[in-house]
């Protein structure tokens, strides 16, 4: 059996543990895309391995299955990317000002990481910071690009084991597919695109990164070569040089926000260097350094005549 479908199991069986109601054949059918048949094999599989699982007749006489609880629990293990994507809801729920709800989800992983074998630990804990440390800028809500998760997963494991990748990318000005060899630091999750933070490999581009739109990269290989970051690059840093995920050159910014908006404009966090003014007359300054003209204006927009731009001075000249 190969290590996907072992995979998929063990996945089922948690699945049948922690649903009160059961599993129907039609549900693990859709849910790993495999034909009836094998939804079939794969319930038997779990049954013959664990012989606590029992039937029960649900809605419409639909039969379902489940395992009581406990009888999984030498097989549960948590992952690095489980406790990373925990982190990283966290972190959600942080800038949302969410206190309630980042408090609970803190108090969750603190409970994972007490539960988890301090060995185990030791080797989970170095993995999930780093790949905290390469998701660059938490995704904002709203349209977005459909992504293949596979690109992902296999992007996150390179960064995460520091190997090179090959990627297959198609370039919307030319519309051609070409072949990159990329040193990847991380991901940026922007308004509208999300992007792969890497360094070309054959240093054509001296020691600069660039940004490769993930929903554009259509295959991904991951190369023997092991890699080392640059010297003086912090993805954090680079992150922030920017309003969103693209990236240009930082300026300095200064928006007015006129007494209607100001109470509003004050309880967001528009760039996590910025500074805040309340004024005397009731409107609000706040002032921050970035890249990123064509994601402020798309932002500026949805203040519509309540906000100005005092910086650059140029704004409504120079930008088209």
């Amino acid at each position: 059996m190969s290590y996907e479908k072992a995979n998929d199991l063990l996945d089922l069986a948690i699945w049948m543990q922690s649903s009160r109601e059961g599993v129907s054949l039609n549900e693990i059918s859709e849910r790993f895309g495999v034909s009836r048949r094998t939804a079939e094999r794969m319930r038997d599989m779990i049954i013959n391995r664990f012989h606590q699982a029992e039937e029960i007749i649900g809605d419409n006489n639909q039969k379902r299955w489940y395992i009581p609880q406990g009888t999984l629990k030498d097989f549960i293990q948590f992952s690095a990317d489980d406790l990373n994507t925990l982190e990283t809801a966290c972190t959600i729920f942080k800038q949302k000002q969410l206190p309630d709800k980042e408090k609970t989800m803190q108090k969750i992983i603190n409970m994972i990481k007490a539960s988890v074998k301090s060995d185990v630990m030791s080797r989970i804990e170095p993995d999930s910071e780093t790949l905290l440390e390469a998701e660059g800028f938490i995704c904002r809500p709203g349209p977005r690009l459909v992504i293949d998760e596979k690109i992902v997963s296999a992007l996150r494991q390179a960064i995460l084991e520091y190997h090179q990748v090959k990627i297959k990318y198609y370039n919307q000005s030319s519309g051609k597919i070409s072949i990159n060899t990329l040193n990847p630091y991380g991901f940026l999750y922007g308004e509208r695109n999300h992007y792969l933070v890497a360094h070309h490999a054959d240093g054509y581009f001296g020691e600069d990164v660039h940004n490769f739109i993930l929903s554009n990269i259509k295959d991904v290989e991951i190369l023997d070569k092991v890699i080392f970051n640059l010297p003086n690059f912090n993805l954090q840093k680079y992150a922030e040089e920017s309003f969103g995920a693209y990236h240009e050159p930082p300026f300095e910014v200064e928006w007015l926000f006129d007494t209607k908006v100001a109470e509003e404009a004050s309880q967001y966090i528009f760039h996590p260097n910025q500074q805040v003014i309340k004024n005397q007359d009731g409107t609000l300054t706040v002032k921050f350094t970035a890249g990123g003209r064509l994601e402020m204006d798309w932002h500026l927009y949805t203040w519509g005549n309540h906000v100005k731009v005092i910086k650059p001075e140029n704004w409504y000249t120079s930008k088209n």
